[in-house]
């Protein structure tokens, strides 16, 4: 790590810091549509089908204002549309933030693009990320709902930093369609077709610098991009990726949050899966109560703060008929093995080097299975670094402290992901090979 890390790193950081502060049978689950009158996230009836066009974008403001400064956010803000691929490859629009700086880039080289693979915000259209840019906070009440701006610090410290940031929304967030929550395919399709649309929006072409960066669901985002990239879109510039927190093994990682404060995204796993392989609707629906499939409706149309709020700590053995977790049932429906296998990461091998983290006792997206994905692509041959957080366990089961306080430590702490992807950006050496730590 080169020694002027440390210092622009504070600075970004600090600075994001005080702006943060300030019809068909699908088990019920109708189709997610955009908000009556947000025309921008409906897709016109004909546009462009190659990967990464832009179909549309219009100005956003930022939501920040650091006292005592004028200039605010450290970039200018589009909302945009682009098109990617749904898992059989058909064409879709996606929806995403692009902020193009307006700060000196600090490192080597020429201004790099992080393309930000969001973490959790939930299933309905309301919580598509690029609706909380403007405001910090989208509220509704047709349903009633809150959704945060939760990238908003990974996006103003890399701002700050003087690189472009792209924000992708993901299928399905905000246009039309379920949002299929944690599909590897679909999600680094999303965040590869981003990087391409940011190429575009920045005119900067296909050799700009590029790092993907995700955590929670952004680190399996980030993780299934960084792998797919090379049969995908081998002609990004992509330097460097953080997996943080990656689920990696999604039945591992639905078995560990049944039950806990955020359980019900499970049913943001069910519905989008559901929606993409129909054949897992009737054995599903023969193993759920019919109040069980009123909280699958429910669900899709919620964030994670309303699942905070409506539904905490959702045992899924609740709403099956036999009172076994909607896990085990899954595992006796002979139609859901092969889907679920197909979601695994570290089957194929990423071409550019990939710092993955986790936290030893991250009660939301397991430790092992984290740890395993770095294994599997070491054994490919691999570039990867693997740190792991020891953060003690604090209140097991209440998500906050042990899933996203590694993700603040190992994101942006001074020996964090944020100075691994700059010594990517500036060509520093990195070790071949793997580190397991």
């Amino acid at each position: 790590m080169h020694i002027v890390n440390s210092p622009r790193l504070a600075r970004a950081v600090a600075l994001a810091a005080i702006v943060c502060v300030s019809g068909v049978f699908t088990l019920g689950v109708a189709p997610a549509t955009a908000a009556p009158g947000d025309d921008f996230y409906r897709p016109p009836a004909e546009f462009a089908s190659a990967p990464g066009s832009i179909v549309r974008t219009e100005p956003m403001p930022l939501f920040a204002a650091v006292p005592g400064t004028a200039g605010g956010w450290p970039g200018t803000g589009q909302r945009v549309m682009y098109t990617s691929r749904l898992q059989d490859y058909s064409p879709t629009a996606v929806t995403g933030t692009f902020i193009d700086a307006t700060r000196p880039w600090t490192g080597s080289g020429p201004r790099p693009t992080v393309i930000i693979a969001p973490g959790t915000v939930g299933q309905g259209d309301q919580c598509a990320p690029s609706k909380a840019f403007s405001t910090g906070l989208n509220v509704t009440t047709a349903p009633i709902s809150l959704s945060a701006n939760q990238e908003a610090l990974s996006a103003d410290v890399w701002s700050a930093l003087g690189a472009r940031v792209f924000v992708t929304d993901y299928i399905g967030l905000g246009t039309p369609g379920v949002h299929t929550y944690v599909n590897r395919l679909e999600e680094a399709h999303a965040v590869l077709d981003a990087a391409r649309a940011a190429n575009a929006l920045s005119g900067s072409g296909p050799e700009t610098p590029l790092a993907l960066w995700g955590y929670s669901q952004g680190g399996g985002a980030a993780a299934a991009a960084a792998e797919l990239q090379s049969s995908y879109a081998p002609e990004l510039n992509i330097k460097g990726t953080w997996a943080g927190g990656p689920p990696a093994d999604l039945l591992t990682v639905l078995g560990r949050i049944d039950g806990n404060l955020i359980g019900g995204a499970v049913g943001f796993a069910i519905n989008g899966f559901v929606a993409r392989y129909p054949e897992l609707a009737k054995p599903l629906h023969e193993r759920i109560t019919p109040e069980g499939r009123a909280v699958l409706n429910t669900l899709a149309t919620e964030c994670i703060g309303d699942v905070i709020t409506n539904q905490p700590f959702l045992h899924t053995s609740t709403y099956t008929n036999d009172h076994k977790s909607l896990l085990d049932n899954l595992r006796d429906i002979p139609e859901a093995g092969p889907v679920f296998d197909a979601q695994r990461l570290g089957t194929l091998t990423p071409s550019s080097p990939v710092l993955v983290t986790s936290g030893r006792n991250d009660d939301t997206v397991p430790y092992e299975q984290a740890r395993q994905l770095a294994v599997d692509w070491c054994d490919r041959g691999a570039n990867v670094t693997f740190r792991t957080n020891d953060l003690p366990p604090i209140a097991p089961g209440t998500t906050l402290p042990n899933h996203f306080g590694p993700e603040l430590v190992d994101g942006y702490g001074t020996n964090g992901a944020v100075s691994y992807i700059l010594d990517r950006f500036d060509d520093t050496p990195v070790e071949e090979g793997c580190t397991l730590g």
